[in-house]
């Protein structure tokens, strides 16, 4: 016998997946907790499945769960393409997004691949700066959405993820042990750089600058040289390079996030899907690691 799948209850799974709490996901669907309760277990009952399990932390996916979320996701992201295109809301237009350089060609690589297929008929203009350039730019109009590197803490935007700031240096080098500590930054409006700068004063650091103009590739290559330390996110480090341990005589680094930043002023239907996209994306990295 042929059972099909109810989008609604895949939807209230997939949020409250995502949100890790059936109040949540409840607020987020205008529904009530009960409501989103019975829905979940109607789909339970379908699947011949258990879904959640309750942890410290609050819900948690089982093993059936984690297996159907992905396939829900697609399942929704398709069906909402369809009805668009049907309706004649078929997603056009142009989209600027701004995005860190150390974030380019890393976190964001596939999501940037995933969006040009699912979306064609959408111009995208990539727009790479420093966060606090970025956020400048956002603010004033010139791009429509920014993924912007802020230490852990208030923000204006949305956080999705957290990660360390690392040292790193070449495999087996000597530049970490050199004073003035040979230092390759990017660009003096770097968002970690008053951190970093922080860091190394409060540990009575000598340092000195080796590169700083903005380039990613010749920031990478000062370090690959051995010439210099430098620091990024530990999930952007590239696998031939070190993150150097907390004992090679290097201060300690606060953690930062990423969050996506929206304007204040309407969202046009391009950068909604772009923002959709990047937190489908960034959500299954965070969850595969």
């Amino acid at each position: 016998m042929i059972r099909d799948l109810d989008t609604t209850l895949i939807r209230t799974f997939v949020t409250t997946a995502d949100k890790a709490s059936m109040t949540a996901a409840a607020n987020a669907l205008h529904l009530t907790q009960g409501a989103v309760s019975q829905q979940i277990k109607r789909l339970e009952e379908m699947l011949g499945h258990v879904l959640f399990e309750r942890d410290r932390r609050g819900l948690k996916l089982t093993l059936a769960g984690e297996r159907l979320l992905d396939k829900g996701k697609r399942l929704l992201m398709l069906n909402d393409e369809i009805l668009d295109e049907i309706r004649g809301r078929t997603v056009a237009g142009r989209v600027r997004i701004g995005v860190p350089y150390d974030l380019v060609g890393t976190l964001l690589a596939p999501v940037l691949k995933t969006y040009a297929e699912a979306y064609p008929q959408v111009e995208i203009s990539l727009v790479c700066a420093s966060s606090p350039e970025l956020t400048a730019a956002l603010a004033a109009g010139t791009i429509d959405l920014a993924v912007i590197e802020e230490r852990v803490g208030s923000t204006a935007g949305e956080c999705l993820l957290v990660d360390r700031l690392v040292w790193v240096g070449a495999r087996g080098g000597s530049a970490r042990l050199k004073r003035p500590l040979p230092v390759s930054i990017v660009a003096d409006t770097c968002a970690f750089r008053p951190a970093v700068l922080s860091a190394l004063g409060e540990h009575g650091l000598d340092w000195r600058t080796v590169f700083e103009n903005g380039n990613i590739d010749a920031t990478t290559a000062t370090v690959r040289s051995d010439l210099a330390v430098t620091t990024w996110l530990a999930s952007t480090v590239p696998a031939d390079l070190d993150i150097l341990a907390v004992d090679a005589g290097l201060p300690p680094l606060p953690n930062f996030s990423v969050n996506l930043h929206l304007p204040k002023h309407a969202v046009e239907a391009a950068a909604q899907a772009f923002a959709a996209y990047i937190r489908e994306g960034l959500t299954r990295r965070r969850e595969a690691a």
